[in-house]
């Protein structure tokens, strides 16, 4: 659907009012740049995930497969869509094993829902996903917008936090909270911290709408209900650069940083905001479906404009990239102010001379 539909939010991930600061004399060697990324104690060669996007059917092995094939060749993280299907199933397990098969040494995530947890699913459900992969991380999604306007959608989300944090205290991976596109606010964040998981990945609005995918399933199925409630939620959410600044002045947490991600520019800016990786689906996915030649291309480019952006920045690593000053003007920056974000202090950064 995401695919063959336009589904994508029709407001900004709030990146297009992050501006860098450009240093005409950057002082550093372009080519000896280093976009090396530690993500807990896995090291990636750059700060980029192919986020978390299928799995269940032959197709999504097929996918899943050319995804994994470059995560390895570029060494950077993947995740796998989430795997319900296979638990409930386990004849489906192979689309998402595929993964591992053809990323033998990338770092992978699991991924399971917030409602299944409410519904049940405990340490032997969990065990299995991280088994199934061979995963170096769990993603637990949360996706209470797509769940409210989808017609099968489940919305008990009463005890998340509670199942949240059994799961953190019982697996031997890190566990991350995912958002699927509404993004993560501060006061949510905070309560995240508490259960003592390890990462969030903000997956805030500006990139593809799961409540505009569910518009145009509605359609479909002639349900008006479904279809109303798709289209007035369509744009619902925190753009992803309010998100990463929300929880990274909130949390002490690993921030990853995901929805709307389109170039190496929104990678760097999210970086500069704190986030320690970028994630990207509807590109990657798109890429996919034509070929891993096209794929592959993508993130080269992907990865070229991230150098010469921190290039631009005097950024010899991303460590130095963090410190790099910009500027927050429009849209964002009366979001944050509202949110009481003093936004003169990352003008002010004298980063790395």
């Amino acid at each position: 659907m995401s695919l063959r539909k336009e589904v994508q939010s029709q407001i900004g991930t709030g990146f297009e009012d992050v501006h860098l600061i450009h240093k005409a004399l950057p002082e550093i060697n372009k080519d000896e740049i280093d976009l090396t990324s530690r993500i807990f104690e896995f090291e990636l060669r750059a700060p980029i995930i192919l986020e978390s996007m299928t799995g269940g059917t032959p197709s999504a092995a097929r996918i899943n497969a050319i995804l994994a094939e470059a995560a390895e060749s570029f060494q950077i993280g993947i995740g796998v869509g989430s795997q319900r299907a296979a638990i409930e199933d386990p004849r489906l397990a192979y689309t998402y094993q595929i993964v591992r098969k053809k990323a033998p040494t990338a770092m992978v995530f699991a991924n399971l829902g917030c409602p299944q947890l409410t519904k049940g699913y405990g340490k032997e459900e969990i065990q299995k996903a991280i088994e199934m992969v061979h995963a170096n991380a769990l993603m637990i999604h949360v996706n209470p917008l797509q769940e409210s306007v989808q017609l099968e959608g489940e919305t008990n989300f009463r005890g998340s936090l509670n199942k949240i944090r059994e799961i953190a205290d019982e697996v031997d991976v890190p566990v991350i909270v995912k958002e699927t596109g509404a993004g993560i606010s501060r006061e949510v964040a905070r309560a995240i911290e508490t259960t003592g998981v390890d990462g969030i990945d903000v997956a805030g609005a500006g990139g593809t709408s799961w409540a505009a995918v569910e518009y145009h399933r509605a359609r479909e199925i002639r349900n008006r209900i479904r279809e109303r409630l798709g289209k007035t939620f369509w744009s619902w959410g925190i753009p992803t650069a309010a998100s990463v600044i929300e929880v990274t002045k909130s949390t002490g947490l690993t921030v990853l940083a995901s929805g709307g991600i389109r170039n190496g520019l929104h990678i760097a800016k999210a970086i500069a905001l704190g986030a320690k990786a970028a994630g990207l689906a509807h590109p990657a996915l798109r890429s996919a479906v034509i070929g891993r030649k096209n794929l592959r291309e993508m993130l080269s480019i992907l990865i070229e404009e991230l150098k010469t952006a921190m290039f631009l920045t005097g950024s010899k690593d991303l460590n130095q990239l963090m410190k790099a000053p910009l500027v927050i003007t429009g849209e964002l920056s009366r979001w944050l102010e509202q949110r009481g974000v003093n936004t003169q202090e990352y003008a002010r950064r004298t980063g790395v001379s």
